[in-house]
């Protein structure tokens, strides 16, 4: 939490960290909004709320560079979004305090200039199954290609979490747990 800037930890269950983080983003307060920091679940921590999102205009940077820093002293963290509704999904992982992936499908005209890294071996997988090449060249793409591809990774983000760490979608009462989860305030905005 020191490492993110977070401060002001109430202890807290999932659903209602959940209701507080879904009423910060919905009510326009997600620039003095909370995040839920999970118990440690299977070996991994989760910091779920809008201010993780790795493909928001405002917040990409800051999350980019808090992955890497997390990364560089826990090995590994990534930072996901998934529009529930079908707005989309995106993902950052970081290894050993370097960005390795960053892809973003929002269907937002900018999300191109979110790319970092090469495609990870679950996306590689995903497009040879839809019969597409699994390093794509956009000289060589075809407009029905790209659009089978922005379909097909409009809803990845879970996928991807499940495959590489663990996914809040996923969890059980199986679900190996230890600590007790919080409700936290991000720190203020700088811009």
């Amino acid at each position: 939490m020191s490492l993110l800037g977070l401060t002001d930890p109430v202890p807290v269950s999932f659903s209602g960290a959940q209701e507080a983080v879904d009423e910060d983003s919905h009510s326009g307060a997600e620039r003095l909004g909370r995040v839920y920091v999970s118990p440690a679940l299977d070996g991994w921590t989760l910091v779920i709320g809008r201010w993780c999102d790795p493909c928001d205009p405002e917040r990409s940077d800051d999350v980019l560079r808090l992955c890497e820093a997390l990364s560089a002293r826990y090995g590994q963290a990534q930072a996901y979004y998934y529009g529930a509704q079908g707005d989309g999904s995106a993902w950052l992982i970081a290894e050993q305090g370097t960005v390795v992936r960053r892809y973003c499908e929002t269907d937002e005209g900018e999300d191109h200039y979110l790319t970092m890294g090469e495609p990870l071996p679950f996306e590689r997988s995903r497009r040879d199954a839809l019969g597409l090449t699994t390093t794509w060249d956009a000289a060589s793409e075809t407009e029905e290609d790209e659009d089978d591809w922005a379909m097909e990774t409009m809803h990845m983000a879970p996928e991807i979490a499940a495959e590489l760490s663990i996914s809040p979608l996923a969890l059980t009462a199986d679900t190996p747990m230890s600590g007790t989860g919080v409700l936290a305030r991000t720190p203020p905005s700088t811009s």
